[in-house]
């Protein structure tokens, strides 16, 4: 069967640092008819049920542990049974969320996670978070960055636990080198390309976070 890219979108809050803000969220979920894995787990579980459609789902893998990206993990991973993946260096940041609840498992960079015939493969790119982490598809042509890369620049780093040259780093270093063809696909937001944001990463130097 044929792998797709199916995207939800669900309107919470992001709180971090004593102050909350109104969000809207991607989720992503990669698969075919079977089964999938869900990116990110934001606000709402029933939503993210809907995009799934009653697939199987192997994996719940988080970009990274701000609130707004796995508020509803824990209920997510009890309502399919699937595991919640998340790279350590973000544990100290998921803890601020959720602490009772562990993780299921990790994330390591170049780690592959297989579904449906196709591999994803795991660039850790730290600098939004500890450990946050991209998915490159290249069956797909694309790359899920979460918060680390959107169309216009990079995800913030004002914020505790949170690098601007570390980030831009990880861009540089892990996505840009990529095809200029491959679909960025963002946390909250627009797709853009490879190619239409490499031209801009001394702007974004300029810029500052």
């Amino acid at each position: 069967m044929t792998v797709r890219v199916d995207r939800g979108v669900t309107r919470g809050t992001f709180t971090l640092d004593g102050e909350t803000f109104d969000v809207d969220n991607n989720v992503w979920v990669i698969g075919d008819d079977d089964e999938c894995v869900v990116i990110d787990a934001p606000h709402d579980v029933e939503k993210i049920l809907d995009v799934v459609g009653g697939r199987t789902v192997r994996a719940i893998l988080a970009t990274h542990a701000h609130d707004d990206h796995v508020r509803v993990a824990p209920a997510l991973a009890e309502a399919t049974g699937a595991p919640v993946l998340l790279h350590p260096d973000d544990l100290v940041v998921w803890r601020l969320t959720h602490q009772e609840a562990e993780p299921d498992g990790e994330l390591a960079d170049g780690q592959v996670i297989d579904i449906a015939g196709t591999g994803l493969r795991v660039l850790h790119t730290p600098g939004h978070s500890p450990g946050a982490c991209c998915f490159h598809v290249p069956e797909l042509g694309a790359v899920f960055t979460g918060d680390t890369l959107f169309r216009g620049g990079p995800g913030a780093t004002g914020r505790s636990f949170s690098d601007f040259d570390t980030i831009i780093g990880s861009i540089s270093q892990r996505l840009l080198t990529l095809p200029a063809d491959t679909v960025v696909h963002t946390g909250h937001g627009d797709d853009t390309t490879v190619g239409a944001e490499a031209p801009h990463r001394s702007d974004w130097i300029t810029r500052g976070r």
